[in-house]
C-alpha cells in the first residue's frame, strides 16, 4: 500500500455515486483513502468521516463538491497543504484554484476515476 492519503471530499454511501465508486477504486489500487462527508456511513468496510483530517496528512484532495459548497471549506482544504487537488467533472471552481495556487498546491481538472483506470493518478 502507498503511505501517500487521498482525501475524497463529499464522500457518500451511495454506490451509484462518483465519489463512492472513486474511494472503492482508490482502495483496489492500493492507496490510503480519507473518506470525509457529512453523513455517517460505510463505504464498503471503510467509514465516512466526519472530523477533519490533521494538517500535512493528505497528500491529494479529490473533490465532490460542486462550487458553491467548496465555499466552506475553503481555508480549510488550503492549510491541509496537500500536494494536489482533483477537480473533478462539475466540482471547477476558479476562484479555489486561485487560493490554492497561492499556497504552492497545484490543481488538476480532470476524472478520478479516468486517471486510475488509465494509470494517470
Amino acid at each position: 500500500m502507498q503511505t501517500s492519503v487521498t482525501m475524497v471530499l463529499g464522500a457518500s454511501t451511495n454506490p451509484e455515486r462518483y465519489s463512492y465508486m472513486a474511494t472503492v477504486m482508490l482502495l483496489e489500487k492500493g492507496h490510503a483513502v480519507y473518506p470525509y462527508g457529512i453523513k455517517k456511513g460505510m463505504i464498503q468496510s471503510l467509514p465516512i468521516v466526519q472530523d477533519w483530517p490533521k494538517t500535512g496528512s493528505i497528500a491529494t484532495l479529490t473533490m465532490y463538491l460542486g462550487p458553491t459548497a467548496q465555499v466552506e471549506y475553503y481555508d480549510q482544504m488550503i492549510a491541509l497543504k496537500p500536494e494536489r487537488i482533483i477537480f473533478n467533472p462539475g466540482t471547477e471552481n476558479p476562484r479555489l484554484v486561485e487560493l490554492a495556487h497561492a499556497a504552492n498546491i497545484s490543481t488538476i481538472e480532470a476524472c478520478t476515476l479516468v486517471m486510475l483506470t488509465t494509470g494517470q493518478y
